[in-house]
């Protein structure tokens, strides 16, 4: 089964590349000929695919007869004929009495009968596809596809033959196992074959009158341990594993957490309208004529309010749910919990108002809101801090969870870059350029990478029902990002006037950035070892998944853009924003997403629909590799276009189809947007329907005015 799942991915990837291969040309990329380099790329990899899918396919076919020749060989005692009997259905039991009172009968007849219960596949001989002719064309192109045509048609010839080959070897086995039955059907003595089939027929005639266990008593559970789900209907998809609602939450807690994931939810809904606007407008750019829209003051609002309302908000609700219970304790202050969350939505509120109005910092990426916007946003991390470590410092354990670690440290980190990068002490040329670089990666990487490991660190294993896999992986991936992580920052900035020596740290820094990153991945897939199987019943894990293999992929992508060569190819296209979006979206988000689903269910003991939560990941993952792909391709020959001398017009006309697929990308990733609000309403809102036992509870009380508390008192 595992070559027929790598076959599915092999052609289901061909299919999706398909596409964007037939648009990566040079200059016009709706112009595609056999006659270019890229056609002739084109053909070469989609023999190589059909080859490679062919391969397998037969690998897979001979294995698996090998394996029943293997079986085969093990057993190689014959078979009784009350083996085969126990397989028997009605029908043939019914034809094999026939033949025994039929003795005169061909054998062949009573083969076939036999056989009506093992199925027989029809063997077509396919015909050799006939080479078509490319008169008119000329050149080493032409003979390559002439001499390509034939090559394919062999190898379909050849899985037809090999296939049609194993398929009469299995039924010529299947005919020999036959008339061996047969064989000891027609030798052995009458009255026990009689016996034998008869018994048999009474065993498949029985039916159930469903008193067999209980007699005439009616069954009845006593000790209420029992529940039946009496719904017959068919499931669309297969069900998954529901979140059972801890009782042991503190409301206040639960309350609080609520707020900032609902808060969350509607920053993302208005930051990814924001940039589905914006990527229309790459499709549209004279969509409107208003300043309030126009793509240099929305394209700010889009980023901060997914930054630091969607994702923030998100991490610290998630949070608050996180330190007191690695901590095993109750969190030290509600009221500073909702001071900073009043104050994150105050800040992105009223930032995005000014970014829209023209209000803003002067260009520096992320941290386009003036000063006292964002310094609304530092007291909240300032409250924030001071809550969570008042809540360490009073936990019943004796060590301090790795989730902890991250969480406390990365909130410090963003508290220093965050003053640093708002100071006006040097805020001038090359400074205020440098001091951009590294607030704009410390941002990405100690607050929101940093901060999301360590609600990986916590859920992961709290989904899995297991340990984390390594304690000490963990621990080497935060030092390691602490101290590879916080020099990368001007990486942006090669070939800038910024000292070389500033430049090739930062290199160094994102190189050394392969050994946290190596260290976490290996730790969270090891961590699902031996519990693969729950990836299919749960809703949270592939979440998990995801994030995890694009936290792999997508860390080392900016560990190869930082190098010089792949820089000067990459840089000033939309190849970072790829990536920003990959990172962000792909590891961030659906972590995020993770968490939520893990959670919400716990808090408020109700779920969403299995179809709505598997839209949103289908619809987000997808629309993320239309979104990503086309831009990294298409960015990588604007780039090279750069370098040959282009002129700068021709890249972007060559850009409009990777921009279309960003702007269909973005449209299904908006959409599964709208599919996870859904999702939060439906484990938000409260069922308007009573349930029958609190029904009967009111009632009862009605009967009895005594609550209780009044109980619990008399009691005590």
């Amino acid at each position: 089964m595992k070559h027929f799942k790598l076959l599915k991915t092999i052609i289901v990837t061909g299919f999706i590349l398909f596409p964007v291969t037939l648009l990566a040309q040079k200059v016009r990329p709706s112009t595609f000929s056999f006659q270019s380099t890229e056609g002739l790329l084109f053909l070469l990899i989609f023999i190589l695919i059909i080859m490679l899918a062919a391969v397998i396919y037969l690998r897979s076919k001979v294995i698996r007869v090998r394996n029943q020749e293997k079986q085969a060989q093990k057993n190689k005692e014959p078979k009784s004929l009350e083996t085969y009997v126990k397989t028997m259905n009605s029908e043939l039991v019914e034809k094999c009495l026939d033949f025994r009172h039929k003795k005169g009968k061909n054998i062949l007849i009573a083969l076939s009968l036999l056989l009506l219960h093992i199925p027989v596949y029809a063997q077509t001989n396919q015909p050799v596809p006939t080479p078509g002719s490319m008169l008119g064309e000329g050149g080493v192109i032409i003979t390559l596809i002439l001499l390509a045509i034939p090559i394919l048609g062999g190898i379909i010839l050849l899985v037809v033959k090999l296939n049609n080959t194993l398929l009469k070897y299995q039924n010529k086995k299947r005919i020999e196992e036959a008339k061996e039955i047969i064989t000891s059907l027609k030798n052995m003595p009458e009255e026990e074959v009689d016996k034998m089939l008869h018994k048999k027929k009474e065993e498949l005639n029985y039916q159930l009158h469903h008193n067999e266990l209980s007699g005439d008593q009616q069954p009845e559970d006593k000790k209420g341990l029992l529940s039946f789900n009496r719904s017959a209907d068919l499931p669309i998809v297969a069900p998954k594993k529901k979140a059972l609602k801890r009782p042991d939450i503190d409301p206040r807690l639960s309350k609080l957490v609520l707020w900032f994931l609902g808060s969350a939810t509607f920053w993302l809904l208005f930051g990814t309208s924001i940039g589905e606007y914006l990527g229309i407008k790459f499709v549209a750019p004279d969509a409107d004529h208003v300043s309030w829209l126009s793509f240099g003051r929305l394209r700010p609002v889009h980023t901060n309010s997914v930054f630091w309302g969607w994702a923030s908000l998100a991490m610290l609700g998630l949070a608050y749910y996180t330190v007191p219970r690695v901590s095993n304790t109750r969190l030290a202050s509600f009221k500073l919990g909702w001071y900073s969350l009043w104050l994150v939505n105050a800040s992105v509120l009223i930032g995005s108002i000014c970014l829209m109005a023209g209000v803003n910092n002067g260009g520096g990426e992320y941290r386009e809101y003036v000063w006292p916007v964002m310094l609304l946003f530092a007291i909240a991390l300032v409250l924030t801090l001071i809550n969570f470590l008042k809540t360490i410092a009073q936990r019943t354990t004796r060590e301090i969870y790795i989730s902890n670690w991250y969480i406390v440290s990365s909130i410090i980190f963003t508290i220093v870059i965050a003053l640093v990068a708002y100071i006006p002490t040097w805020q001038n040329g090359l400074g205020e350029t440098i001091v951009q670089g590294y607030y704009m990666h410390q941002g990405v990487g100690m607050w929101f990478m940093f901060f999301t490991l360590g609600l990986v660190y916590y859920f992961l294993p709290q989904q899995l029902n297991k340990p984390i896999y390594s304690y000490s992986l963990g621990i080497l991936a935060f030092w390691t990002q602490i101290l590879f992580y916080t020099l990368i920052g001007s990486h942006h900035f090669v070939f800038s006037s910024i000292p070389w020596w500033l430049q090739t740290v930062a290199i160094v820094g994102s190189a050394g950035m392969v050994i946290p990153v190596m260290a976490g991945s290996t730790n969270f897939i090891m961590t699902f070892k031996n519990a693969w199987y729950k990836v299919q019943d749960s809703y949270t894990l592939p979440f998990f998944l995801v994030g995890t293999i694009f936290y792999f992929t997508g860390s080392l992508q900016g560990t190869a853009e930082a190098f010089r060569t792949t820089n000067l190819v990459w840089h000033f296209t939309d190849f970072t924003v790829a990536h920003s979006h990959l990172t962000m979206y792909g590891i961030i988000t659906f972590f995020a997403w993770a968490c939520i689903y893990a959670i919400v269910p716990r808090l408020t003991g109700r779920e969403a629909p299995q179809i709505t939560i598997g839209a949103h990941f289908w619809l987000a993952l997808i629309g993320l590799l239309f979104y990503t792909i086309p831009l990294m391709y298409g960015s990588t020959l604007k780039g090279l276009m750069w370098m040959n001398g282009k002129p700068f017009i021709e890249s972007v006309v060559m850009m409009a189809p990777y921009w279309l697929w960003r702007a269909i990308g973005g449209s299904l990733m908006w959409i599964s947007h709208l599919f996870f609000a859904y999702n939060m309403y439906l484990m938000f809102k409260k069922s308007k329907v009573m349930d029958l036992n609190e029904a009967i509870i009111q009632e009862i009380e009605k009967e009895n005015p005594i609550s209780l508390t009044d109980k619990n008192s008399n009691v005590s």
